[in-house]
Formats: structure tokens, sequence, C-alpha cells
């Protein structure tokens, strides 16, 4: 549809490149950007294999543009260039350089603009994108938190154009312009300490918008209502993950927005490759509690299964323990993208939560981690009960007994455990695509920008704490 593209990809063997991007600029939306990636016509190797000679005829690529000629056809399109990455190949390119440009009347600077690159991969818009800093401070790294929340997301962000992003666990404060628009993101920060005043104010006097970025229930951390959260009303806006969250910290700050947590893709399909065999993942962390009641029943059925039900088990070492059964393996806590291809290679996937405060606070992700790979959930009412549809999606589980009938059942259909897990796959692709929220999130944060006097003003209402140090 004319003006509707957020994207738009040339790349391949076009016989007329120039002319493909003149068509493809009235495709673009306002704020779309057009990707092409054509071969490089003075590509200093074409160059070298000319001047060597030689049987064999030099053959330039189809649809092979020069830098200057690639840039003239973006502007002649109406387009603005917006960046020309050029990778860097070692040695014989720049020896090659300092031996040919000379001889072209060229710097070898500049002659290493136009020939180190076999392709150029340049992204072009309308206009140029407005800029945007978002610096994060993030906790050490824990199953997964921070690529979920902060990491992943904000690196989807990034690769819109005018997106800086900076992630650190160490506070930094880095010099831009005046005028650059900036956000601070403070990943669970409890800011519970007499110095969390000062520490917000650094950054505040400087220009930035500071926004806390919790998925807990805060209740979890005493010293947060000990500093009479502090850590939401001495900050200018929150994120969180669920609606319920959203009410809690409303009650601190009017500045609060929603991002449901969500995969950054679908991984290829690994399970469900031998049908009479099944894998139960016990995976979430801290949850022993929440495990134990139903370990007698898992017991049971693995007795029946015969070899047929497997447990991979991370972190809950007394219920990995507590299993009786060889066809069990632990596993300490792993990286994000271990802990996925482990779960990945697993077809069911149990998610016990008791009916406790804390709990009811947590969010989704666990379902929508295992249904991107197809896994077939068993999950509590408790949280999952608003996300998953009993019986089409996922199998919610009411206590032991319902544990103990949903696993025979699907033990003596395993395919209907793959129709499952396909089902809810298929729900994560249409609902929790972290592609599908960079829009709304970016959105956001420019909106925080433009109304940053408003926010800092309802902040100081807010936080007297600050008053002290004016």
């Amino acid at each position: 549809m004319p003006g509707g593209a957020d994207l738009v990809v040339l790349r391949g063997a076009l016989p007329d490149p120039a002319a493909a991007i003149r068509d493809a600029a009235p495709l673009l939306a306002e704020d779309g950007v057009l990707l092409v990636d054509v071969p490089n016509a003075e590509y200093w190797r074409l160059a070298e294999r000319l001047l060597r000679g030689g049987a064999a005829p030099i053959e330039v690529p189809i649809g092979a543009m020069t830098r200057q000629g690639l840039l003239q056809a973006i502007e002649a399109a109406g387009l603005v260039p917006l960046d020309v990455p050029q990778p860097p190949e070692a040695g014989p390119a720049q020896a090659f350089a300092e031996r040919v440009a000379p001889a072209l009347g060229l710097e070898v600077a500049a002659y290493m603009r136009r020939a180190v690159a076999p392709r150029w991969l340049l992204r072009a818009a309308r206009r140029q994108p407005l800029p945007l800093m978002l610096l994060a401070q993030v906790l050490k790294p824990v199953g997964g938190v921070n690529d979920v929340r902060v990491d992943l997301p904000l690196g989807l962000a990034a690769t819109h154009p005018g997106i800086v992003v900076r992630v650190s666990q160490q506070p930094e404060t880095p010099e831009l312009p005046a005028a650059m628009p900036r956000l601070l993101i403070l990943q669970r920060r409890l800011l519970n300490s007499p110095r969390a005043p000062a520490f917000v104010n650094h950054y505040r006097q400087r220009g930035w918008v500071v926004v806390q970025e919790f998925d807990d229930d805060p209740a979890h951390w005493p010293t947060i209502a000990g500093s009479n959260h502090f850590a939401f009303r001495g900050v200018h806006a929150v994120q969180t993950s669920t609606p319920k969250l959203e009410v809690l910290f409303r009650e601190f700050n009017e500045e609060v927005a929603v991002f449901p947590n969500t995969v950054a893709e679908l991984p290829e399909l690994q399970n469900f490759a031998e049908i009479g065999r099944v894998t139960l993942f016990l995976g979430a962390l801290r949850r022993e509690e929440d495990t134990a009641p139903y370990l007698d029943v898992l017991n049971a059925v693995l007795a029946e299964a015969r070899g047929r039900l497997a447990v991979e088990v991370i972190y809950d070492r007394a219920a990995f323990e507590a299993l009786q059964t060889s066809h069990k393996r632990f596993w300490p806590i792993l990286p994000y993208g271990e802990y996925r291809a482990l779960m990945g290679r697993c077809e069911l996937c149990f998610l016990p939560l008791a009916d406790t405060r804390f709990n009811s606070f947590k969010s989704d992700l666990k379902f929508v981690e295992a249904a991107a790979h197809g896994l077939c959930c068993l999950a509590s009412p408790v949280v999952y009960g608003s996300t998953i549809r009993d019986g089409k999606n996922g199998l919610i589980i009411d206590g032991p007994a319902a544990l103990g009938a949903a696993l025979r059942s699907l033990l003596a259909d395993p395919a209907r455990a793959r129709d499952i897990g396909r089902a809810a796959r298929d729900w994560v692709r249409e609902n929790r695509m972290m592609s599908g929220q960079v829009k709304s999130r970016l959105a956001w944060y420019r909106s925080l920008w433009d109304r940053r006097v408003e926010l800092d003003a309802a902040m100081l209402r807010r936080a007297p704490e600050f008053a002290a140090l004016e």
C-alpha cells in the first residue's frame, strides 16, 4: 500500500537498482525505512583482479553500484541516507589501497571509503530521524530478567534510526548535546538509601527523564515501603509488565506504562520428534514451595510412564532429589540462551504458582517463552488463568490431582500435547512478539521527553526530598 510500509527491503540481483529505489520511495510510511543491499561496483577485489590480469573475465555483479551512485539514487528518490556501514577488512585491502590510491589521485582513506566494502548496506528514510538516547542501568544478570525486560527490547529499539542505546550495570553520565532527548531507565532499583534523592537529582539536573523499570511486587522488599516508596515517587515514570502492577504503581506515580513480556523470535521447533516419549521442563526459578505439593503425584506418573516421561530440572535441587526416576537431569541457573535452548528440546512445561500475594503480581512470561518453543504448558490458574484457554493453548492445573490426570491424558495421546503446543506458539506469534511492541514503547519514551517539564514538576510535588537538594 503506498505510504504505509514501515520497511521496504531491496536486495539481490536488481537490474536497475536506481529505478528500484525510486519506485520504493513512495511505498514508505512517514517514518518508514528503506533498506538497500547491493554489490559495490568499486570493490577493491574486482580492481585487483583486473590489474592482475588473466584468462578469466572480470564480472561485475548485476546491480552493483558505486558509493556515490547509491547516494545519488537515494537523493533523487527524495530520501535521506541514514548510514553507509563499511565493514572493515584486514591487511590486504589497506595494502592494495596504499599502492593504488596515489595513482588515482586519491587519498588512501578516500579510496578505502569507496572500495573496502564488498556490498553496500544502506538505510534511507523520508527525513532525518529524531534522536533519542536510552541509557539503562541494569541488575547483575540472573535468570534472563535483564534479557526480557531491558536488553532485548532496547536492542530492538536501537535498530530504529536515531535511537542510541547504552546498557550498563554501573552508573554513568554520557556527555550529550544539550538538545538531545535522553532517558535513564533504572531496572528494579530500590532507591531506598539516603543517597537515592541525590542520585536521581544528578540526572534530572542534567536534563534526563528518569524511568523506573519494575516487574515484581514491591512488598517483597520491605525497604521500599520504608522509604515511603521513593522508588516510584522519586522518578518521572514507571514501566511494568502487567495491568495489576500498573494499578499498584499508580498509587505512587501517575505516569505508568505497561509493556507485557514478549519474546524476540520464534525459534525453530525441535520437540515432539519422538512422539511416544516426552520430557517435562521444570525450570522456573525460586518456586520450590510452589512445586513441592505436586512431587508425589509427579512421582506416581513417572513410575507408570516407565521411561516415556523424563524431567529437566533447573535450580530446584530439592525437587530434583525428590523425583524417583533415573529419567531426570539437573541444571544450575543457565545463561538465558542456554535456558531457552534446553526448554526448546522439551515437550511439556509445568508452571505451578501457589495463591500468594507475591505470585499474584507475577507475569505470564514463562508461558510465553515455553509456548514460543511449541511446548504444551500445564499451569496454575494463578497468573496463567487469564492467558491460557484451557484445553486450547495450554492446560490449567488447579491441584495435584489435576496434574496427574493431565499428564496421564497427554502420555496416552502425545499428539494432543503437540497440537496444544502449536496453538500456544500461534498465540505468541499473534500477541507477544517483541517486534510488535517497539513502536508503542518508543512513542511513550518520546512522549515522556516532550512532557518532561510537566513530569518533573509532578515528581517534585510527590517527592519533597528533592527540595533539600536545591
